[in-house]
């Protein structure tokens, strides 16, 4: 049997990051909380809490995690058919949906898809940013229950959806490109031309220098993540960077921003994967995500 205050023990510490939240969401003490985790953690010989500021889930504590949001969805559509089963006296518990995408995702289009479906449904979000190239990992190892990826392939276990392309643009200031091109956006000169790279996973200045000049080309950086930080650092004569459509088409049209190389844009197709087992009961979350993603993309 599966202990399951415990297992609730285990995913509030992880989503409210300490024990002492944890305790006051499910009314209880904090030693209450810290000896059902610790029985699990004992009963299956394995880590499940990292304890720290804040504390987070290990790989297994992860997947218990991810079980107790499909168990929260099953409960939820339980009760709503009949609601006698609620108990007034226990805590009400709405269920958070842990999902993934990309910064720039984030900063051009998804918001817009989860205020929608945030708008008619009971469950929260916990919105967590890696790189499109990385995302589908997390889906992997049930640290989120759903994602925006470029993986093509379908991960196992989940639902794949195409979502369109994201399109990039290596952009610069006017004055950045007199300054560092003079001769024109040549090998030599993007080898001592400053870009802006988001984070170490962050590939798109290299590969549109892969697509652009047939080769890699090493290049200096300035390390810049935050999305709208990279528009403005762009416009202000920093660096170039690649940056979406989305965020530079008014730039592009009042001058403020041109492409290094004009006509030579960067599309990363994209795609939503969701947990098979939560697909069904979250087609409407699956629905605002396809249908945003193909009018804005």
């Amino acid at each position: 049997m599966l202990d399951y205050p415990a297992l609730r023990a285990v995913a509030t510490v992880v989503q409210t990051g300490s024990f002492e939240r944890a305790a006051a969401i499910l009314n209880v003490t904090p030693s209450a909380i810290s000896q059902r985790v610790k029985q699990l953690e004992e009963r299956l010989g394995t880590v499940l809490i990292v304890r720290g500021t804040p504390c987070s889930a290990t790989e297994k504590g992860e997947w218990l995690c991810r079980h107790m949001e499909n168990v929260g969805m099953l409960e939820a559509e339980l009760l709503g058919q009949l609601p006698a089963l609620v108990d007034p006296d226990e805590p009400h518990q709405r269920v958070t949906l842990q999902i993934a995408t990309n910064a720039d995702s984030l900063g051009t289009w998804f918001v817009e898809a989860m205020a929608n479906f945030a708008k008619n449904a009971s469950y929260l979000l916990n919105i967590a940013v890696d790189d499109q190239d990385h995302t589908a990992e997390w889906l992997e190892r049930g640290r989120v229950i759903a994602a925006v990826t470029s993986l093509e392939k379908p991960i196992r276990g989940c639902r794949r959806f195409e979502l369109g392309v994201l399109r990039y643009h290596a952009t610069a200031s006017p004055d950045f490109v007199a300054r560092n091109f003079p001769d024109g956006v040549t090998a030599e000169a993007i080898r001592n031309a400053p870009t802006l790279t988001f984070n170490q996973k962050d590939r798109l200045q290299s590969g549109w220098i892969r697509q652009t000049f047939g080769h890699d080309l090493d290049h200096p950086t300035h390390w810049l993540p935050s999305t709208q930080s990279f528009v403005e650092a762009a416009l202000s004569g920093m660096g170039w960077g690649m940056n979406p459509t989305q965020l530079t088409r008014e730039h592009f049209a009042s001058g403020r921003l041109v492409e290094l190389v004009p006509g030579t844009p960067l599309d990363i197709p994209l795609y939503w994967q969701i947990n098979r087992l939560a697909a069904d009961r979250l087609a409407e979350l699956t629905r605002e995500v396809v249908t945003v993603a193909k009018r804005r993309l």
